[in-house]
């Protein structure tokens, strides 16, 4: 499809602000056409407002089942058919693991996981019986390397690098494609009102999940990956005809998941005798 087919329809959770709000921007300018959606539906009208033909939005709160499958069906509706589905509403909580308390990784497990795995389910039905489309899930770096102060966003992210890659396997026979998105540091509003800290803080642990607090207080702003360059990179996924299964996005999340693929190496290879020996003996 090309890059400028106005028939490509997106639908994008998580749209009032940051990569969201941006990639639906892009989009539009592009002339294609965008279901931009948010919790508050006032912070996505402006688009539909300012580009009628364009788009649609909606109030969506990812955490309530119910309003994914309402919203999913009308999306739908709304142009007639879906090309892809950008699963970008989530957010972070910083904390060591004891620091976290439940009601505050709970929520999010509600969003960046649940959230994210039912929107996708609402809208398989339509690719699958299409046989067209793509799905972009959001993980970030967080989703391939845990990090001290970021365990339970980890865990999230995590989950959404093993949904994904499963549901690579199962949507390729009928044509829908599928790519996680692993961000390293960007300047969106991650840090900044996205970013939330546990209330609980225990004395001892500055020295490692204290410096995540530190990072989430202090570095909102400063961080070198540019968001419209970002969204550009994810709308230069959807238009290959051949894209990857994992984008990595920026050169610090890059340097990192090559140093943990080294030193996961050097683990392997140490330990390659004891892993080895586990079977059972070859004929027995």
């Amino acid at each position: 499809m090309a890059q400028s087919d106005p028939s490509r329809v997106w639908f994008i959770t998580g749209a009032s602000k940051g990569f969201g709000r941006l990639l639906a921007e892009e989009v539009l300018r592009r002339g294609q056409r965008v279901i931009p959606t948010a919790r508050n539906v006032a912070t996505v009208a402006d688009l539909e407002r300012n580009h009628p033909h364009q788009a649609r939005a909606f109030a969506l709160d990812v955490t309530s089942p119910e309003q994914i499958a309402s919203v999913a069906q009308k999306a739908i509706a709304a142009f007639g058919h879906v090309d892809v589905v950008v699963n970008n509403a989530g957010y972070g909580v910083s904390g060591a693991i004891e620091e976290v308390a439940e009601d505050e990784f709970e929520h999010m497990f509600q969003t960046n996981i649940y959230g994210l795995i039912r929107t996708t389910r609402a809208f398989l039905p339509h690719l699958r019986q299409r046989r067209h489309g793509h799905i972009i899930n959001f993980s970030s770096i967080g989703g391939l390397i845990g990090s001290p102060g970021w365990g339970f966003y980890n865990t999230t992210k995590f989950a959404v690098e093993g949904f994904t890659e499963a549901l690579a396997g199962e949507m390729k026979p009928f044509g829908v494609r599928v790519t996680v998105i692993e961000p390293g540091p960007f300047r969106t509003d991650f840090l900044g009102q996205s970013g939330k800290l546990a209330t609980r803080d225990i004395p001892g642990y500055e020295v490692s999940a204290g410096k995540a607090r530190e990072y989430l207080k202090t570095q909102n702003g400063k961080q070198p990956g540019d968001p419209q360059k970002a969204i550009e990179a994810v709308i230069s996924v959807v238009d290959s005809p051949a894209p990857p299964l994992h984008l990595i996005l920026g050169k610090i999340a890059l340097t990192r998941f090559r140093g943990k693929l080294a030193l996961w190496q050097e683990e392997i290879a140490a330990w390659e005798n004891v892993t080895t020996n586990t079977d059972f003996p070859e004929g027995a």
